[in-house]
């Protein structure tokens, strides 16, 4: 196996094994498990259990950055950009369970071990929002009394909730069209200029 296929193999056991134990609980030997290589293999790539954790931020994170710029590169009205980032967010967490649980819990419950990291792929992600946001007031289409700094966390915090839905299991039909539409509805709406129509 080579080693890219490997350190990749690793990362996702680690977000299998951080999402059904927590970072806490998860050892070492339960990621080796799970990716089906020695213990000691581990370590040939990793410097212990954080610094898999940063990785998986990093590296899970890093390529939903990639996905959802691609994305928006082809779209240049902020209301449209929002709309593909909420598909897209919402798409992923759906299909990708795993990294949804490890996003909504060990990023809050990890949040002291990491406040001192620096390349956070985590706040890269989530400014997308705000910085849809800000083009969409210098086009004034979004009202400029909305702090985009509170808005993309407000919106995230949206997009958070429902994708728990979905991890925990709770039994609901909702599909990730309808609640695109459903919480842009509801947000969207909300920091238009008056004069701009919804979409």
């Amino acid at each position: 196996m080579k080693a890219a296929n490997k350190h990749t193999k690793i990362i996702h056991a680690a977000t299998k094994v951080f999402a059904k134990k927590g970072f806490f609980n998860a050892r070492i030997s339960d990621i080796a498990k799970e990716a089906k290589v020695a213990d000691g293999t581990i370590y040939l790539y990793f410097n212990n259990k954080f610094d898999i954790l940063i990785s998986v931020f990093e590296e899970e994170i890093g390529a939903l950055i990639e996905q959802v710029k691609k994305l928006l590169s082809t779209e240049d009205d902020p209301r449209k950009m929002i709309e593909i980032f909420t598909r897209n967010h919402l798409s992923v967490m759906k299909k990708n369970k795993h990294l949804a649980e490890v996003i909504q819990i060990e990023l809050r419950q990890s949040a002291k071990l990491i406040k001192d990291y620096r390349n956070n792929k985590f706040s890269e992600y989530v400014d997308i929002i705000s910085s849809i946001i800000k083009l969409g007031q210098e086009r004034s289409i979004y009202r400029a009394t909305i702090r985009p700094g509170i808005a993309k966390r407000a919106f995230f915090g949206a997009l958070d909730e429902i994708s728990r839905v979905w991890t925990v299991g709770i039994a609901t039909d909702y599909t990730v069209e309808e609640a695109t539409q459903q919480i842009l509805d509801i947000f969207l709406c909300g920091i238009l200029e008056p004069d701009a129509p919804c979409l």
